[in-house]
């Protein structure tokens, strides 16, 4: 390859592209206080979001930190002021069980907080509310369908012992709403957001930016019920609120699952079920030799690269 060659194909189109991704990266990976190890943030699902979570922050009408001043979100008010009709609905579905992990390999966004006991029921997710929702816990639906900011919701269930490990969720089009319904009221039930400690109380709510790193645990010996909200994060202009709802309803409700046999499962939880099982295998692998894992991984990773930038 002659020298003019090389220059041709360092400042080509395709590696332009390829600049832009690690550079928001590289941006994604030293944001805030807290950054996960190097290796894990390489292959982390953040990083592969990394260009398009630069331009949320870019356009983004709150402030690019771990917390928000949650009455700033003037509609979800109502979420707050009715917290005690919410958590009766809650409460009941605690009673019947039926606050629950997935019995499948169908729920792509939270299926490795099953393992430390976490447990859900989804109220709706991008688009859609759940039949089994609108069937148990009609009110909180029908206040959730008042407030068209929330795009994801469901009851979220952390018992007594449970830790969910580091990590940083990878849509940045969202923001993180919890309202405490059934709580420990104690510092013993506790958030870390980029370092930084909330505890929750029964009918409070905090709002905080889920692509910090962050982590959570229960040191009481009471179950933590709240109500976990994605909600859309505020844009600056148009065409940033419209391309982020065009992603949310095309990309982000393909991780829809179901609470009961025979609810929607989106596409990317039918695949993840097939993938889970290969997963399963790196994961013996990991267990068993950890150089050998992360070398397969990253030659991957530097193998999809060069097809997709170099051949």
């Amino acid at each position: 390859m002659t020298f003019q060659n090389a220059l041709d194909t360092a400042f080509s189109p395709r590696m332009f592209v390829l600049y832009a991704i690690v550079l928001s990266a590289l941006f994604i990976h030293f944001r805030g206080r807290e950054r996960l190890k190097f290796l894990r943030q390489l292959t982390d699902h953040s990083t592969f979001m990394a260009p398009y979570n630069v331009l949320a922050y870019l356009f983004s009408a709150v402030p690019n930190r771990p917390y928000l001043d949650v009455s700033q979100f003037r509609d979800l008010a109502p979420l707050r002021d009715n917290w005690r009709m919410i958590r009766e609905e809650a409460q009941s579905l605690y009673d019947q069980d039926r606050i629950k992990r997935s019995n499948k390999y169908d729920d792509l966004a939270f299926n490795s907080f099953f393992k430390s006991g976490w447990k859900r029921f989804y109220l709706k997710w991008y688009g859609e509310n759940h039949a089994s929702a609108r069937e148990l816990c009609p009110k909180t639906v029908a206040l959730l369908e008042k407030i068209p900011t929330v795009k994801a919701a469901m009851f979220a269930m952390l018992p007594p012992g449970a830790k969910l490990g580091r990590h940083r969720d990878p849509f940045a089009g969202s923001l993180r709403y919890h309202l405490g319904l059934v709580t420990p009221n104690s510092d013993d039930c506790r958030i870390y957001v980029d370092g930084q400690m909330y505890s929750w109380r029964d009918g409070e709510a905090v709002m905080f930016d889920e692509t910090f790193i962050h982590r959570a645990e229960n040191n009481s010996e009471i179950p933590r019920i709240i109500l976990f909200c994605d909600v859309e994060r505020p844009l600056r202009t148009r065409a940033a609120r419209a391309a982020n709802r065009f992603v949310a309803r095309t990309f982000v409700a393909a991780a829809a699952t179901a609470n009961e046999e025979g609810e929607k499962v989106g596409v990317l939880n039918k695949v993840f079920g097939y993938v889970y099982h290969v997963r399963g295998v790196a994961k013996r692998m990991k267990d068993t030799n950890r150089f050998v894992y992360y070398a397969l991984k990253l030659s991957l990773v530097a193998f999809l690269i060069y097809l997709i930038f170099m051949a």
